[in-house]
């Protein structure tokens, strides 16, 4: 008998499992909310780290084709003060474990590694129901339903499979970005792009903070962070890119330019959190993985563990041929400790980023001080 296994969101968690079930000869379906893999922005840079995306992507065979889509240089640090004087400059030399590629590259690279078919465009889940057995019904939008024997939430912070198995919802802890985007920085916004340099930047004061990526093509991709209630946030007109640069008058203005010059409507994205030793206990045929699983502050951990999660859920599988439930047991014995471990680190990095000490303990962290 077949097992039928059906993933719940195209995104790098969700398509590594995939290929690594692919790679074992274990087919699966993913299903994904939008109509195609090009409708929308899929984000910026991500570091890929040697303990948790490189392992992942080996495991799905894709390693060595990672290195043709690494932008080289793109590993430097810098830290600026308000007023624009270098703090802390760390050059990419080329010696770092954590290459940098662009996020839509990546998802390419997974979903080209994948036979035709596997991701299912435009199913937008609109329910999930056990069936008993540890089989599951999932719904979507246009009327449709599958049943399948392995159930995978990989759909992200507000995941519909989560309630299957756990009652927590994300909530918001206090700070929320602004994003937005300059195009060919080196030319048309000199300024800036200097002050980014080559790879990442950041200018940070209890409270509130910008911090840029320089990527492909000369584009500087941009956060201004602040520390606000939600609701503070309905009275800021993000259309009006003014209103958010007043938070930062006095600031060197190379770098608010990085919010006034923006080239595309900013995008409010607002923070939120799973419990950092979020856990559920075993329900038959379904399990998460991602920010499903553990939704925490951003640190540069989240796509990597998305990715580490789906590679270690797929060779528990393979491990353990028809036998669903022990590998689900086995994978998620070691998927709470290590993702309560990385939520704590990342709410060390946020308070390190806007708390009191901001920016000079984050400063000493990179430095090794600390």
């Amino acid at each position: 008998m077949t097992t039928t296994v059906t993933i719940i969101g195209a995104g790098l968690g969700g398509l590594t499992l995939a290929r690594v079930l692919h790679v074992n000869g274990i087919p699966s379906t993913v299903y994904e909310a939008e109509p195609s893999p090009t409708s929308r922005s899929q984000g910026g840079m991500l570091d890929i780290h040697q303990d948790t995306g490189q392992p992942a992507l080996e495991a799905a065979g894709l390693l060595e084709q990672f290195g043709g889509i690494v932008l080289e240089g793109r590993q430097a640090t810098r830290a600026l003060a308000i007023d624009g004087a270098l703090l802390f400059d760390e050059p990419d030399d080329g010696t770092g474990g954590r290459p940098e590629a662009q996020r839509g590259e990546l998802r390419q690279l997974l979903l080209d590694s994948l036979p035709e078919g596997t991701v299912q465009w435009d199913h937008k889940v609109t329910g999930v129901e056990s069936l008993g057995d540890g089989r599951h019904e999932v719904r979507f939008a246009d009327g449709g339903a599958v049943t399948t024997d392995l159930l995978v939430g990989a759909d992200g912070a507000w995941s519909r499979v989560r309630p299957l198995l756990s009652d927590a919802t994300p909530e918001y802890i206090g700070t929320a970005f602004i994003e937005t985007y300059l195009f060919d920085g080196p030319t048309r916004h000199p300024a800036s792009a200097s002050a980014v340099g080559a790879g990442g930047m950041f200018a940070l004061t209890p409270g509130k903070g910008i911090a840029a990526h320089h990527e492909s093509g000369g584009t500087l991709h941009s956060y201004a962070a602040l520390s606000k209630p939600l609701d503070w946030f309905d009275g800021l007109d993000l259309a009006d890119p003014a209103q958010t640069a007043r938070e930062f008058d006095g600031w060197a203005p190379e770098l608010t330019a990085l919010i006034t010059d923006t080239e595309t409507a900013p995008v409010l994205r607002a923070l939120h959190t799973l419990p950092l030793d979020h856990h559920w206990d075993r329900v038959p045929g379904v399990t998460l993985l991602g920010d499903a699983a553990h939704l925490m502050p951003p640190s540069g951990e989240g796509a990597n563990l998305a990715m580490y999660d789906a590679a270690e859920l797929g060779r528990a599988l393979a491990a353990r041929p028809g036998d669903i439930e022990a590998a689900l047991t086995a994978y998620e014995r070691a998927l709470f400790p290590r993702s309560a471990a990385a939520a704590n680190d990342a709410v060390e990095i946020h308070r390190l980023c806007y708390g009191d000490e901001a920016p000079y303990g984050l400063i000493a962290m990179l430095s090794g001080e600390e």
